[in-house]
C-alpha cells in the first residue's frame, strides 16, 4: 500500500540580512519536509504580506524570525502576527543572547529561541519541535531564560532595591562569596560589601545567610 505524500511545512523567513535569508532558504531547499514560501526583510513587511493573504495566497505555518530588525523588532512582530494568526509557529533565530530578550520573546508567544550559531541539524530539530509546539532550547538559552525570570520576579516583588542590589541578592542566594560576586558583576569587594549592607537594612535582616534563606523562601531562586 502506497502511503499518501505528506505536504511540506510552509516556512516564512523574516530577517533584515539578505545573506542570512539566502543561506536559510538554500539549506531548507534540501529538506523535503519544509518549503520556504516567502521572505521578508522586516517585521513590518511580513505583517503587511500576511494581511494581504500571505505569499501567493498561502499563509505560512512556521516562521523563522530575526530579533533585531528596523522598524519592528522580532518580539513586536511575533506579537502582531500571533494576534492575527494564532496558529503560526514562530522561532526566534538570533545572534543575541540576553536574559530579558529571551523572556520577552517567549512571553510574546515564540515557541523557541535559537541562536544563529547552532548547526543546521540543530535548527531542523528546533523546527520539528515547533511544529509539535514543543520548545527546543540550548543550555545557554535555557539558563538565560531562568536568569531573566528570576530578575523579573525580584524586580516585581522587591520594591525599593536597585537593579544592582537585585543582582547581588540573587548571587548571595546562590551561595556566591563576595569575591565571586565582585568578579561576576565586575565591581570591587568593597562595593559588594556596601550592597550587602544595604540589602540587610532594606530587608530588615541580620546577615547574608538570612538574605539567602529569605530569597529562597520567596521563590526567587529555583532549587537545583
Amino acid at each position: 500500500m502506497i502511503e499518501p505524500a505528506v505536504s511540506p511545512w510552509k516556512v516564512l523567513i523574516v530577517d533584515d540580512h539578505e545573506m542570512v535569508r539566502m543561506g536559510l532558504r538554500t539549506y531548507l531547499m534540501l529538506d523535503s519536509r519544509f518549503e520556504v514560501i516567502g521572505e521578508a526583510a522586516s517585521g513590518k513587511e511580513a505583517i503587511e504580506s500576511l494581511s494581504k493573504g500571505g505569499y501567493q495566497g498561502t499563509i505560512p505555518q512556521l516562521v523563522l524570525m530575526d530579533l533585531i530588525m528596523p522598524e519592528m523588532n522580532g518580539v513586536e512582530t511575533t506579537q502582531a502576527l500571533l494576534a492575527k494568526h494564532p496558529e503560526l509557529k514562530i522561532i526566534i533565530l538570533t545572534s543575541f543572547l540576553e536574559d530579558e530578550k529571551v523572556v520577552e520573546a517567549i512571553e510574546a508567544g515564540a515557541v523557541s529561541y535559537v541562536l544563529k550559531t547552532v548547526s543546521a541539524d540543530e535548527l531542523i530539530y528546533a523546527m520539528q519541535g515547533a511544529i509539535k509546539h514543543m520548545p527546543v532550547m540550548s543550555g545557554d538559552v535555557s539558563q538565560a531564560l531562568t536568569r531573566g525570570l528570576r530578575k523579573r520576579s525580584v524586580s516585581y516583588e522587591v520594591e525599593g532595591l536597585t537593579e544592582r542590589e537585585r543582582e547581588v541578592l540573587l548571587l548571595i542566594a546562590e551561595g556566591r562569596s563576595n569575591k565571586d560576586i565582585g568578579n561576576e558583576l565586575h565591581i570591587s569587594i568593597k562595593t559588594v560589601k556596601t550592597h550587602v549592607s544595604n540589602l540587610l537594612m532594606k530587608c530588615d535582616l541580620e546577615d547574608r545567610t538570612q538574605l539567602a534563606i529569605y530569597a529562597h523562601r520567596k521563590g526567587w531562586v529555583k532549587a537545583e
